[in-house]
């Protein structure tokens, strides 16, 4: 980021926060060995060889219908230049929420914050006013509230910027292929995964130095 700044490439026109699902290989459990996991504790029948390949950090999620195992990239571009400013690696059972203060960038020329509507809610909301943030957040309606033609306008508004997210995600499948984890644990996930945000930063930045 500091090499960014000093190129010219400061972060601008204010932030926006995703994740993704990166997948790792599946684990063929019982039913009370995944729900030993669950619980923090290890199965009695593992020993220290099965263990090097059982990956007990990773999370299995549920997403628009199928099931996914793994972890979460979770980003926070700029979006003037959309380089990847920050971003922090969980399981994939961890909602995005949990980690939407951690990527706040407070470099940022702007106070603008763009997300989707799995980050909204009160207490994310009064978080960023408190904090000096403008929220641009989609909003989501529900079975007995459904959005009014102004939220729908708002949220139409508001996906002009927040898709730039998306062109990110879609140049890291683009360049590396759907990336799957092949290592055991977090720690290792953590470092590969961060590798490949570094791979995007610096394609990013041949991109643009290649235009101006």
């Amino acid at each position: 980021d500091g090499l960014l700044r000093a190129k010219g490439f400061t972060a601008k026109r204010g932030q926006i926060i995703d994740a993704s699902i990166v997948s790792a290989p599946k684990q063929r459990n019982s039913r009370e060995e995944n729900s030993r996991i669950k619980e923090g504790d290890v199965p009695e029948n593992w020993n220290e060889a099965k263990l090097r390949q059982k990956d007990t950090d990773a999370k299995w999620v549920k997403k628009n219908g199928h099931n996914y195992f793994g972890y979460k990239n979770h980003i926070s571009i700029d979006a003037e230049h959309k380089f990847i400013r920050k971003y922090k690696v969980t399981d994939a059972a961890t909602h995005d929420s949990n980690v939407f203060e951690e990527l706040l960038d407070r470099k940022n020329s702007s106070r603008d914050v763009y997300a989707d509507s799995a980050y909204r809610s009160d207490e994310k909301l009064k978080m960023l006013e408190k904090k000096g943030y403008r929220e641009h957040i989609q909003r989501k309606g529900c079975h007995n509230k459904p959005l009014t033609e102004w939220e729908k306008r708002g949220n139409h508004t508001r996906s002009k910027i927040r898709s730039r997210i998306e062109h990110v995600f879609g140049v890291q499948a683009q360049m590396a292929g759907r990336l799957i984890i092949r290592s055991i644990g977090k720690i290792r996930a953590e470092i590969k995964i961060g590798l490949r945000n570094l791979a995007y930063n610096m394609f990013r930045l041949g991109t643009l130095e290649a235009i101006t």
